[in-house]
């Protein structure tokens, strides 16, 4: 799943999946704008078919908070 995951990171954010770890975030990533934000929020919605709540979108400051959101979702992540 995780593969996945930073498939679509890597896709949204214009970056390789090598440059993608736990701690990969708006405060590290220049491309990680709000806007991206936004559309990363949509397509891990629609990709692993979860609702995030507006706590939950505003607690992700990296890779590591969206692995956690997403189990807590019941999605798997390895």
């Amino acid at each position: 799943m995780s593969e996945k995951l930073y498939s679509l990171l890597s896709t949204v954010l214009n970056i390789s999946v090598e440059q993608i770890t736990d701690i990969t975030g708006p405060e590290n990533t220049s491309s990680w704008t709000s806007f991206n934000g936004y559309v990363l929020l949509s397509e891990l919605e629609n990709t692993f078919d979860v609702k995030f709540t507006i706590d939950e979108a505003m607690d992700v400051k990296n890779v590591s908070d969206i692995k956690r959101h997403l189990k807590n979702h019941g999605v798997k992540i390895d």
